[in-house]
């Protein structure tokens, strides 16, 4: 089979070729560099498995790790290594007898000449077309100085120049010294990080920092390692993603609510629903999907704070059946772990389910199980920000909900993220007549008009309703209202 050469030599990494801009150019040397245990094996696993597939020789000279290792590694995944050459490259068992160790010549010299020749050796042997060198550290080790190591560096990339094949070199930055050698003598550098918070699992990201002549994605990227090999999640960049629709109104099916919103909440914005536990917030998003899926369409629901069969019993117990919406296909509902998930993978699911399902609305509940995985806040803003402007330039219109802390007066909401959400809904208890009772108010709507009134909102067996303007209360938001039976109407919307 023939090569193409004009085009890139593609990783094999899901979402490393988007940020690469197409992957790794061909007859290069890139190096991929990171600590012990962030998937640099891995990696080059795949970007081997990945040539031999489109009928490419691959080569994968180990300095570090032995052929069954490997094989192993691969095994794990599910993946065979039977069209790869592996050239196991250690140091033979004489280097290790002390009888056998030179004392005025030092041992180095010997070893990293004849560790060079039997590269070039195996290269000219196989004329492999991708070649992984694994790892440099223990070439740097053989070096012994600053110096010889980058002279190395260098002959093995002018070697591989005239051979004509892309190579990847790994390093495990195991020296004590951080060494910027390779990174000025490879055509591209990709560093894999990983961080552990102080609860859940590892995270992981990945980083470009150098790309010759190429245009690439930068800043951090979330990643996994799964069965399978990496999944990196491509930081989302919401301008990238247009499409043109209709923004008509979507109500929700409740009479009052919709007088509310002006007659709904328009296709392609964002709502934020706010409010303390219990108020029901979770259950007025459920309305505005049984709206959506009585108009044809198909929603998303991401749940981080409960249980799937627990969100299902309690949505019967107010006659709405989510599994038989489930299995039409009409609804899909996402279990997320904060713990487990980066916030850049979950974004990947949310866009993978719009792509796959066409779903026309996404609901969030809740970014309080959200903000779990971002321990930063102000990054958590930046994140949230991407995703709504993304799903809004998909015409999808998004519900997001945030429990306040406290009952009634003064709540406190975790992360202020109310002038990102086109529309607010703000949920409250208040006290009445030796009663605790519920108000809803709308008190942000960018996309038209809206009531100025606060409604009181009660939940039935059947689900939702929402009263009249409570005209003759004043305070409710506050949630120990005053009873003024004598006051007048104020004007607008209040008044009808």
């Amino acid at each position: 089979m023939a090569i193409d050469k004009s085009r890139d030599a593609a990783t094999g990494v899901s979402g490393l070729d988007e940020i690469l801009d197409g992957g790794f150019a061909r007859d290069r040397v890139f190096l991929l560099e990171g600590s012990p245990g962030t998937g640099k094996t891995t990696t080059a696993l795949q970007f081997l498995l990945t040539g031999a597939a489109a009928g490419e020789r691959c080569l994968y000279i180990t300095l570090s790790e032995t052929e069954a290792e490997l094989g192993d590694s691969a095994l794990a995944h599910g993946w065979d290594l039977g069209g790869i050459d592996i050239f196991e490259l250690i140091p033979p068992e004489r280097l290790l007898d002390e009888r056998q160790q030179q004392s005025l010549l030092y041992s180095s010299d010997l070893e990293l000449g004849e560790t060079t020749r039997m590269i070039f050796e195996a290269v000219e042997r196989i004329g492999p077309d991708r070649i992984v060198i694994d790892s440099l550290s223990e070439i740097r080790l053989l070096a012994q100085s600053s110096l010889r190591y980058r002279r190395q560096v260098l002959a093995l990339k002018h070697y591989f120049a005239r051979h004509g094949a892309t190579v990847l070199m790994l390093d495990d930055l195991t020296s004590e010294t951080t060494d910027k050698t390779v990174h000025s003598v490879a055509h591209g550098v990709v560093r894999l990080e990983e961080m552990l918070p102080n609860y859940g699992s590892e995270r992981r990201r990945v980083r470009v920092l150098k790309y010759r002549g190429r245009p690439f994605r930068g800043g951090y990227h979330d990643f996994s390692i799964k069965t399978g090999g990496l999944r990196i999640y491509p930081r989302l960049v919401a301008s990238e993603h247009r499409t043109v629709f209709d923004r008509s109104p979507a109500p929700s099916g409740i009479r009052g609510l919709d007088a509310l919103l002006g007659g709904g909440v328009e296709r392609g914005t964002s709502t934020l629903v706010l409010g303390p536990t219990g108020t029901g917030k979770s259950l007025l998003t459920l309305q505005f999907a049984l709206a959506a899926i009585r108009r044809g369409e198909r929603v998303g629901l991401f749940i981080f704070d409960e249980e799937v069969g627990l969100l299902t019993a309690r949505a019967r117990g107010f006659g709405i059946d989510l599994d038989a919406l489930r299995a039409e296909g009409a609804l899909v509902i996402q279990q997320v772990d904060a713990a487990e998930q980066s916030p850049g993978e979950f974004a990947a699911r949310v866009r993978a389910c719009i792509a796959e399902t066409g779903a026309g609305t996404v609901i969030i509940d809740s970014l309080n199980g959200y903000q779990a995985a971002m321990p930063e806040e102000q990054f958590l803003v930046l994140h949230i920000h991407e995703l709504l402007q993304f799903l809004n330039r998909q015409g999808v219109t998004t519900f997001l909900t945030i429990a306040q802390h406290g009952l009634v007066g003064d709540m406190k909401t975790p992360v202020d993220i109310t002038y990102l959400a086109d529309t607010v809904i703000l949920l409250r208890y208040f006290e009445a007549r030796g009663r605790v009772r519920r108000a809803v108010s709308v008190i942000k709507k960018r996309a038209g008009a809206h009531e100025t009134t606060i409604r009181e909102l009660a939940v039935t067996s059947g689900g939702l309703d929402v009263g009249p303007p409570l005209d003759n209360f004043q305070g409710v938001l506050r949630g120990i209202p005053v009873l003024v039976d004598d006051m007048p109407p104020t004007g607008g919307a209040a008044a009808r």
